[in-house]
């Protein structure tokens, strides 16, 4: 397990003074090391430029160029120890402060490279990510520049004289930075092999929807939650903490669940069963609370519907299972849609029906069978109501979209059937002004300019 003090001493093998390193740089060794390691970085980089990664969020490798990978900087690594090692046994050259510097930046780019990259794949698109990015790379800035002024030593043996006593035995400072390094290692390592995991399993679904999606869903869901409760008791075990400890930590998170975390253990909960007994799946038309939409995500917490206008709605798991959901694609996912003509009194109704159930089966999306029906629904003092019925199966592709096809193709069969119109109802009377406005409207004598 790598740790504070496995670094340190890695490291204290290769510092230089600033007073070797100033003769180096004056010498044509210098240069001549300086020379060899760009061209490492170059031979890494054309190495890497036909293998580009189509969209960066599904690797750490590869990326769409190449020194944003974090392959770049492991090949750029092993090429500069490769020279170091050539020039040294090879070719006879002693000293090479170059590379002893330049091997510690290399490895302090490995690591930021790396981090980045797995944040940014276990996290896409999260602002959190990218804090956690900057952070990444400005301890191990630190880091090295404590290393190359000497520092470094210093603080360790500092972090080692503080210590005090937890749970009957003696922990130094240094011991628990060694254990938390140590325990974000072995998280990073997590979020890594969940997040590829996920990655594959979904991607593997390729165009599906419904219960094969769902399926994926849930699976990547229940490895993600397993890979991240193993990479938790790792982390405490690397870290020193016993697990016997956990027991009492248990106990506390019970008490916490039972005051109040159980909205958001009951929410988790609920998207797991959501997902297992398929009672919603992604792709669904669902209507929850007045807003009807398309299912887009289910997450372990919370489920995503998109209405047709572009909105969403973050939905909590535990709404969708305590309250009334309207499923449109459930057991069927053909959907009946309505719309509603007035003709006048005297229309021909049974000449007309059979033009308007042939325009309604001419727009593409309305299905043959259940067939279109026209129906006389209701008598108005200004004429009679005429409802058309019609069917699709794709109610994920919008409705108003389609109501609009046949109110088009049902306003072209009444021009074509010269069917008069009921004319519009006439406006609302205006409101007599009263008495009070009229006299507030009055001029009043007298009240001219004086000048």
């Amino acid at each position: 397990m790598t740790d504070v003090a496995a670094l340190s001493s890695v490291f204290s093998h290769a510092a230089v003074d600033f007073d070797t390193l100033e003769r180096a740089l004056q010498s044509p060794q210098a240069l001549m090391e300086c020379a060899v390691v760009a061209l490492c970085l170059a031979l890494a980089y054309l190495a890497l430029s036909p293998f580009k990664a189509g969209r960066s969020e599904h690797g750490i490798w590869l990326a769409p160029r190449p020194h944003q990978g974090a392959l770049f900087a492991v090949v750029a690594l092993v090429l500069v120890v490769l020279a170091r090692w050539l020039l040294n046994t090879q070719a006879g050259w002693t000293g090479l402060v170059i590379f002893r510097l330049a091997i510690p930046v290399m490895v302090s780019f490995v690591i930021v490279r790396i981090g980045a990259r797995v944040l940014q794949a276990a996290l896409p698109h999260s602002a959190m990510a990218r804090a956690l990015e900057r952070t990444l790379s400005w301890l191990v800035v630190l880091g090295f520049a404590l290393w190359v002024t000497g520092l470094w030593h210093v603080l360790m043996e500092a972090l080692n004289d503080i210590t005090w006593h937890f749970g009957g035995a003696e922990v130094s400072l240094r011991a628990m930075l060694n254990g938390a390094v140590s325990a974000v290692v072995v998280m990073m390592v997590v979020l890594w092999v969940s997040s590829a995991l996920e990655a594959r399993l979904l991607s593997g679904a390729g165009g599906a929807q419904g219960d094969t999606l769902s399926v994926r869903k849930m699976a990547a869901n229940g490895v993600r939650a397993m890979l991240l409760f193993v990479g938790v008791l790792l982390a405490l075990s690397a870290a020193g903490i016993p697990l016997g400890a956990l027991g009492v930590m248990g106990g506390a998170v019970g008490v916490g669940i039972g005051l109040g975390l159980q909205r958001l253990a009951a929410n988790y909960v609920s998207g797991f069963v959501i997902l297992a007994e398929r009672s919603l799946r992604i792709g669904d038309v669902v209507k929850v609370d007045n807003f009807e939409g398309r299912v887009t995500d289910i997450q372990t917490r919370y489920t995503v519907i998109r209405a047709y206008n572009g909105r969403e709605a973050i939905v909590p798991n535990e709404t969708l299972l305590t309250t009334r959901i309207e499923n449109a694609s459930l057991a069927d996912p053909r959907v009946a849609l309505t719309t509603t003509v007035l003709v006048a009194y005297g229309t021909d109704l049974e000449a007309l029906m059979p033009p308007l159930l042939a325009g309604v089966r001419q727009v593409p999306r309305v299905l043959a069978a259940p067939e279109p029906a026209v129906q006389l629904s209701n008598f108005f003092m200004e004429g009679l109501e005429l409802t058309v019925v019609f069917w699709i199966d794709d109610p994920h592709l919008g409705q108003g979209n389609v109501k609009s096809d046949v109110n088009l193709k049902v306003l072209e069969v009444l021009v074509a059937q010269k069917v008069k119109l009921p004319p519009p109802p006439p406006p609302p009377p205006s409101p007599a002004p009263s008495v009070h406005s009229a006299v507030a409207h009055k001029p009043v004598e007298g009240s001219g300019r004086v000048n």
